[in-house]
């Protein structure tokens, strides 16, 4: 049994997102109600039931869609033309408290979770070395109790240059005639917008839940997501860890 949605629900419900402590709270009570439900189903049924962090793909932009046609006055994510659900229990993606933040607030709802969880850090790029993963890694698992959690960096493909760090719709570097003639484009990939000289297109590749994809190819809701998602740089994860006491006190409210 997987959950979808609960940022949104909060929203509706409270009026303000899963960031704050009403939000965070309601979010705990209610996972808390599914797993004593699935163990009443477990008992009832003989068979084994896990709580899951759904990973929603398809379902977080096609369901918003679906509510938003039956309940116009809903709260979504997104914007009108392209709205989603947060995944599971997760912040909103534009959340922009620091790190150690963020760890505070999912820690205790991702270990709700029976059965499959995740959660993503999203870098801008990628770090300038291993040893910088392995001591953001260590500072995370010596401090917290998290499942599972990933690393991951926006890079980019030229299809003259190859990997890029970071996100590059049209390549920064330069190109010869040649290669323009048989690579160039005058509209940007994004934006569909007449471009001022002929450029090169990159494939951005980012995570669609668990799985490296480009972009371009994600489902308009998650390419939505994207575009809202905010994304650490190396300094914000290299900086002095936070203890838990720094732990956030609320993030914003919703207009009644």
């Amino acid at each position: 049994i997987g959950i979808v949605g609960m940022n949104e629900l909060c929203m509706n419900f409270l009026r303000e997102d899963i960031s704050t402590p009403a939000g965070r709270e309601l979010a705990l009570r209610l996972l808390d109600f599914a797993r004593e439900r699935l163990r009443e189903y477990q008992a009832d049924s003989g068979g084994l039931y896990n709580l899951e962090a759904t990973p929603a793909e398809s379902a977080s932009f096609r369901m918003a869609r679906v509510d938003l046609q039956r309940y116009p006055g809903i709260l979504t994510s997104g914007s009108p033309d392209r709205p989603y659900y947060t995944n599971s229990t997760h912040l909103p993606v534009h959340y922009n408290g620091d790190l150690w933040r963020v760890l505070e607030h999912q820690e205790e709802l991702q270990c709700r979770y029976t059965g499959g969880t995740v959660l993503h850090i999203f870098l801008g790029e990628r770090l300038s070395s291993a040893e910088q993963a392995k001591v953001i890694v260590r500072r995370i698992a010596e401090r917290y109790r998290l499942p599972y959690f990933t690393l991951t960096p926006t890079f980019s493909v030229c299809p003259v240059h190859g990997y890029l760090a970071g996100e590059h719709h049209l390549c920064p570097q330069e190109h010869t005639e040649q290669q323009l003639r048989r690579y160039g484009t005058e509209t940007h990939p994004l934006t569909g917008m007449t471009l001022p000289r002929v450029s090169v297109a990159c494939e951005v590749y980012s995570r669609v839940v668990g799985y490296l994809r480009p972009v371009a190819q994600w489902n308009e809701g998650k390419q939505e997501e994207f575009a809202e998602r905010h994304k650490f740089t190396a300094s914000e994860l290299l900086g002095p860890a936070k203890s838990p006491d720094d732990a956030p006190a609320g993030a914003r409210e919703l207009a009644s």
